[in-house]
């Protein structure tokens, strides 16, 4: 295949594309693939994670701005290009029973009008391959479960001229993969792996949850070799310091137990137009070769 290949990645918030997926994209960057990250939400509602910056007036202040800035800083490490879809962060709301979400947030828009500017995205970029999450959004967060939403319609939508107008030249993205990096086999292999060489694992309390979960397993359609672009990974989460402490969870495993146990990142293949063999090690299987 002589035409360039192009891959977007759709997320919620400014940190998700660098825990979900980052030394992918990083790997790609490398090998001439032009990487788009679109980013739904400014984040202005996100908790600030990262306990030494807590506190702090100004970061409280101007959250918008901060987070901004750190989605800045992560997308020059990744190597990727990044738009904001301009969607105002909806929480995450807490409670029994919830609370309503804020008026005017991403997660109570209407699906049909905020897939539009993806859509939109999605022409003008061009890709072949897009990322998202699942239905549960990864996690259950309003905003995640609206990006898989949105991004659904958007797929769909983009190739077909009747659907949005207005909103560019038809064109018609070939595979769609749901983010599985959170997998319980991976999980597990880590935390095996930790406890053989003698170390503390940090996930003993995660497999207990999913052992009590009655959520299916996905299946891991797709595995892509990236455990050297690990590091940029971590360089790039580093980045958006107010959501990720670099002396926490994040980094318990120590970088060559990851990158020899499972040196990968793992996706779910949940629509292709283009015929292809499972499992696959590429996102673009069956596309280079058309």
């Amino acid at each position: 295949m002589t035409e360039q290949l192009r891959l977007m990645a759709v997320h919620a918030h400014p940190d998700d594309e660098s825990s979900k997926g980052a030394a992918m994209m990083a790997k790609y960057v490398s090998e001439g693939v032009e990487v788009l990250v679109a980013t739904c939400t400014g984040g202005e509602r996100g908790s600030i994670l990262n306990p030494k910056l807590q506190g702090d007036p100004y970061i409280e202040e101007h959250i918008h701005e901060v987070r901004a800035r750190e989605m800045a800083e992560a997308r020059e490490i990744l190597g990727v290009r990044q738009e904001w879809l301009g969607f105002v962060d909806s929480g995450l709301p807490e409670g029994d029973p919830l609370p309503p979400l804020p008026d005017g947030c991403f997660a109570v828009q209407d699906v049909a009008e905020a897939a539009e500017p993806l859509v939109r995205l999605i022409r003008s970029f061009r890709p072949q391959v897009v990322t998202t999450y699942d239905e549960n959004g990864g996690y259950p967060h309003p905003d995640h479960i609206m990006t898989h939403k949105i991004t659904m319609v958007a797929f769909d939508a983009a190739g077909d001229p009747e659907r949005y107008p207005a909103a560019g030249e038809p064109w018609q993205p070939q595979k769609l993969y749901y983010n599985q990096g959170f997998n319980r086999a991976r999980t597990e292999a880590l935390h095996e792996a930790l406890l053989a060489r003698g170390l503390e694992s940090p996930y003993a309390e995660w497999l207990e949850r999913w052992a009590e979960s009655a959520m299916p397993e996905r299946q891991l359609t797709t595995r892509v070799p990236c455990a050297e672009y690990f590091p940029v990974r971590d360089k790039a989460l580093i980045a958006h310091a107010t959501q990720i402490d670099p002396d926490g969870g994040w980094f318990r495993v120590p970088m060559d137990v990851q990158q020899e146990v499972w040196p990968t990142e793992d996706f779910e293949l949940a629509r292709s137009l283009v015929d292809t063999s499972l499992p696959e090690s590429d996102l673009f299987a069956g596309i280079r070769q058309n």
